[in-house]
């Protein structure tokens, strides 16, 4: 699918960015790999490890329309994966967070619309989005909201516009067992509630959602991966070998379970075997036979929950999965 092809990766130095970048040069031979990000210095770094002529280095910001379009030239696929994603952040500054969560977005569909090439874009999402308490979650709401209605503005134009939403990313940057790693030493080890639970997903599992949207979308669709659970606890308990927490209280905007699907969303939900299908309630997509192919669907009320799920990861099926992706 990516062979001979221009994929354009917006946020393309961070922890997807890099995990999609080793499963393109792993299984394809890409004409080029835009990898577009703000940081020169984590360009700077990422570029010795991705030295192969198709990859090219993009300094931009998805809040800069010009840049952007500059950026998508000759691009086919675009993954867009830049977004303000710290919790706490985004409620004390909330509005640098819509600049680049909803106005970035806004930027990448429009532009995405106004260049010839493109025809294939996926946008990456968060548990946060389902039923949003906090501001990241609700700007990622709006996000997901914006690329599913992009596919009513394309005209004759062929493209397509689709969402992908899963949780916490194991061992990816910023994550809880990175935390934890870094303070298996110290006397007291913080748990914000004990009751806590997350979704557990590798880097991999998330790259390979994309691919599924990427080949099965015709436009609106959010995918949802199925994956296990785990209570925080222990999660912490794996990672340090400890069991003696201090629970210090959730964060500002923190939520106690994750959720990927809500009640509201599961009136056009539905079932594959290794994930869940959002269709959009307009054009009478949520019932149209081309978009649910072979899919089952879910029960009114279905609520998709870390805490309420029937798959659950063992401490020693995290402790394995640490061992196999030592850093």
């Amino acid at each position: 699918m990516f062979n001979g092809k221009s994929i354009l990766i917006t946020g393309g130095t961070g922890s997807f960015g890099k995990a999609f970048c080793n499963f393109l040069r792993k299984n394809y031979k890409p004409l080029r790999v835009v990898i577009f990000s703000r940081d020169e210095m984590k360009q700077w770094e990422m570029a010795k490890d991705y030295d192969e002529k198709f990859f090219r280095f993009f300094l931009g910001d998805v809040r800069d329309k010009d840049r952007l379009r500059f950026a998508l030239k000759d691009v086919d696929f675009v993954v867009h994966a830049a977004a303000m994603k710290i919790v706490p952040t985004a409620e004390y500054d909330p509005m640098e967070c819509v600049k680049t969560n909803v106005m970035g977005a806004m930027n990448v569909i429009e532009e995405c619309l106004l260049a010839d090439s493109v025809t294939n874009v996926v946008a990456l999402s968060t548990d946060k989005a389902s039923s949003p308490i906090n501001l990241y979650g609700a700007t990622k709401l709006t996000s997901d909201k914006l690329f599913a209605a992009a596919n009513n503005f394309k005209g004759k134009k062929d493209i397509k516009f689709s969402v992908v939403r899963y949780g916490n990313v194991m061992c990816s940057r910023g994550s809880v067992i990175p935390f934890f790693q870094s303070l298996s030493a110290e006397d007291d080890i913080p748990i914000t509630d004990l009751n806590m639970t997350r979704f557990m997903i590798s880097l991999e599992e998330g790259v390979d959602l994309v691919k599924i949207a990427f080949e099965d979308s015709l436009g609106g669709e959010i995918y949802v991966r199925k994956i296990p659970s785990m209570k925080v606890m222990d999660i912490a308990e794996a990672v340090t070998g400890r069991k003696d927490f201090k629970e210090i209280g959730i964060r500002l905007g923190e939520k106690i379970h994750e959720q990927m699907i809500s009640a509201e969303e599961s009136y056009t939900t539905y079932e594959y075997q290794n994930y869940y299908k959002i269709l959009p309630q307009f054009n009478d997509w949520g019932t149209d036979k081309n978009r649910i192919k072979d899919g089952s669907k879910v029960k009114e009320g279905f609520i998709y929950s870390s805490e309420t799920n029937k798959d659950w990861m063992s401490n020693e099926a995290l402790k394995e999965f640490l061992a196999k992706n030592k850093q």
